[in-house]
């Protein structure tokens, strides 16, 4: 983007900036439109139905006739609601979902903000959303919206926890905050990915105690990319973690007075969500836009590498939602706190050590 800027000047610049910006909005709309017929349609196949097949070619529409029938319903907000905060709860879950996407490289040289402290802004931005889902469940003035907006704040924040964890993992690895550099760090092939490190630790040579200590960094980076796949599940409410929206106890939890748009608006940050997690593992763990044999430099095929990725990581959530039961909540809270918390806890200090004592490289 500042280059960009640099180039055309500050008005021009700005304006292709912001042009960048609406057509990063339009690609991950259209994704997340496509991935909710996606995960119906898994779902539907699990257990032996056709799923959405009516509207368009095998029901690939269905997503945008939802959306309109969205757009047209009336809009109804409680009486004893407290209207204002009722309404900027969704668009505040909505807006945060879109602001981490800023930092995201997508291909090579293809990113809004290539920030250096990248993975800091997101953290931080994504934290903000837990506020949305808190205001809509207290300005909806009901218990079950309140009480299902106390139990996606608690998850959230403990589920951040162990994803914070398992991201300095990656970085200490690394050695940099910027998501380009992780990606660039993983270039050499499938050996070299973050999820498959301890392969490409027999390969690179060294001392046989680096090469030992390196391999055991491999498997604890194997093993984060499972807690960080499993804690995405539970960041994002996805099952068998929706708690939050259990039809069985809370109906749909904050989410259960609103409808029309602003319900939308709550569904589409989810989904933003889900996909920025599938990218957020593609980049961590498998290579980015990077092939397994080796470097992509062509953005426009970095671009569809990364691309399939996510939607190959998706299909694993589609798969967990078909076929895991649901959690109960004292489950839930369990794994975040007491397992996955004191792991990542001790595999950030296997990998602060071996950076320590080896330089890293792993």
């Amino acid at each position: 983007m500042k280059a960009l800027i640099d180039a055309l000047g500050p008005l021009w610049g700005s304006l292709a900036g912001i042009g960048l910006s609406l057509v990063y909005m339009v690609v991950v709309l259209l994704t997340v439109a496509f991935i909710l017929w996606f995960d119906r349609k898994v779902w539907a196949a699990v257990q032996m139905r056709k799923g959405p097949n009516m509207v368009g070619p095998v029901g690939i529409l269905q997503s945008f006739a939802d959306f309109i029938k969205f757009v047209l319903k009336e809009i109804v907000v409680p009486s004893g609601a407290n209207k204002t905060i009722f309404v900027i709860a969704p668009i505040i879950t909505v807006v945060t979902s879109f602001l981490t996407w800023a930092v995201l490289p997508v291909a090579p040289g293809w990113v809004l903000s290539d920030m250096n402290v990248g993975i800091l802004y997101i953290l931080a931005v994504s934290s903000l959303g837990v506020y949305g889902i808190i205001m809509g469940g207290w300005a909806s003035n009901s218990k079950y919206p309140f009480l299902g907006a106390l139990r996606s704040a608690a998850q959230m924040v403990s589920y951040e926890v162990s994803i914070g964890f398992v991201i300095v993992c990656v970085l200490l690895v690394v050695g940099s905050l910027n998501l380009t550099d992780i990606v660039n760090h993983q270039k050499a092939g499938i050996w070299d990915w973050n999820a498959f490190a301890f392969i490409g630790a027999l390969m690179h040579g060294g001392s046989p105690a680096k090469m030992g200590m390196a391999f055991v960094v491999g498997l604890v980076l194997f093993a984060m990319s499972i807690v960080f796949f499993i804690s995405a599940l539970a960041e994002t409410n996805r099952p068998p973690f929706d708690l939050p929206e259990a039809e069985s106890e809370l109906v749909a939890g904050y989410q259960v007075e609103y409808s029309a748009t602003l319900y939308l608006l709550f569904m589409m940050g989810e989904y933003v969500n889900i996909v920025f997690m599938c990218a957020m593992i593609s980049i961590l763990f498998l290579g980015g836009w990077n092939l397994p044999w080796g470097e992509v430099t062509n953005p426009f095929l970095g671009f569809l590498v990364l691309y399939v990725k996510i939607w190959a990581m998706f299909f694993m959530f589609a798969m967990v939602k078909a076929i895991v039961p649901r959690y109960r909540y004292d489950q839930l809270m369990r794994i975040g706190w007491k397992i996955f918390l004191p792991t990542t806890l001790v595999c950030v200090a296997i990998v602060g050590a071996y950076v320590a004592f080896f330089g890293g490289n792993a």
